[in-house]
């Protein structure tokens, strides 16, 4: 529910009058935020309902407050009393649609300063799917524009650092890389690191990755073809079947099993677990003096390659530890 505002009192300018703001405010002394960072307000067929029923109101802050921090905009403000902060697709789905009044929450503490208010509108879109992404990391940039750094920008808006950095990093990319991003044909994270290479190589870089990992399958094919049977059917995830406990009896002193049945003496039973699958053997027993050496395979990492090692990371670390270690790393650049 809206809150209830004497229109006519602003500005000292007689304007008409809504004398109760629950009962919504006429769309004539509303204007669209002109930072709005969307520059495409998409198809807004899923607004249609807003005909009969506004589901929430809209946020804005008074003509007088905005041009206070934007004089240049006056004559795209015009004679509205009221600029929408969020909810400027719900104000142009009422003049699509034919509603004639919009509810509204009036909060002027959003429009101290050009930062605020520009933050206040690219929150209200982060995280929506047909916000694009490109439209995102010029409206970042243009939030951080209004701070003294990039760190107390993002501490000003309770976004990470990393997060801050990996946006406006996106705004280094060629055009056509940018509209190959924008288009789902270049993956966020091949684009963060794409944008630390010279526009004039990004697209042949870019290629030359794409050719690389085609080879690469095309390799791991093959081989995958030249294994014998048998191991290729070890890398399939085995079948779950009721394990068989066999239980091979051997003297205390490590005699032949087989000789020492007749002796007397304290033996040792050792319990062998196999998979149960018809046909398989019972393993080897562990030789305790060379099982420290070979219990674990010796894993090479080549960390001169960046893709290495950035999957290497995302498949050992949490979103959480990932996001931190790449502040580390932001603010050592």
């Amino acid at each position: 529910m809206g809150r209830r505002v004497n229109l006519a009192t602003i500005d000292d300018k007689p304007v008409a009058v809504a004398a109760d703001t629950s009962a919504g405010v006429p769309l004539a002394l509303l204007v669209a935020n002109p930072r709005n960072p969307r520059e495409d307000l998409g198809d807004l067929e899923d607004l249609k309902s807003i005909a009969k029923r506004q589901l929430q109101p809209c946020l804005v802050v008074t003509s007088k407050g905005y041009l206070a921090l934007w004089p240049e905009d006056a004559e795209r403000v015009g004679h509205a009393q009221y600029v929408v902060v969020n909810g400027c697709r719900r104000l142009a789905a009422a003049h699509k649609f034919g509603r004639a009044e919009l509810l509204i929450v009036h909060d002027e503490t959003v429009a101290v300063s050009r930062g605020e208010l520009l933050g206040a509108a690219v929150e209200e879109n982060i995280g929506r799917q047909d916000f694009d992404i490109i439209e995102e990391a010029r409206a970042v940039e243009a939030v951080v524009a209004e701070y003294p750094s990039t760190r107390e920008a993002a501490k000003a808006r309770g976004w990470t650092h990393g997060w801050v950095s990996q946006r406006r990093a996106l705004l280094k990319l060629t055009p056509e890389m940018q509209g190959m991003l924008r288009a789902g044909d270049l993956a966020v994270r091949d684009a963060r690191r794409l944008a630390r290479v010279p526009a004039a190589d990004q697209v042949s870089t870019w290629r030359a990755e794409q050719d690389a990992a085609e080879q690469r399958k095309k390799e791991q094919a093959e081989q995958r073809k030249q294994q014998p049977p048998q191991q290729r059917r070890q890398l399939k995830q085995p079948e779950s079947v009721d394990p068989v406990v066999t239980a091979v009896t051997t003297p205390e002193d490590g005699g032949d099993p087989e000789t020492d049945t007749a002796s007397v003496g304290p033996s040792v039973v050792t319990a062998v677990t196999t998979d149960g699958e018809a046909g398989s053997g019972i393993p080897e027993p562990r030789n305790d003096s060379t099982s420290s050496a070979t219990a674990l395979p010796t894993v090479t990492v080549e960390w001169t390659n960046p893709q290495v090692v950035a999957d290497l990371c995302t498949a050992n670390m949490t979103h959480a530890d990932l996001e931190a270690m790449l502040d580390i790393l932001t603010s050592r650049l």
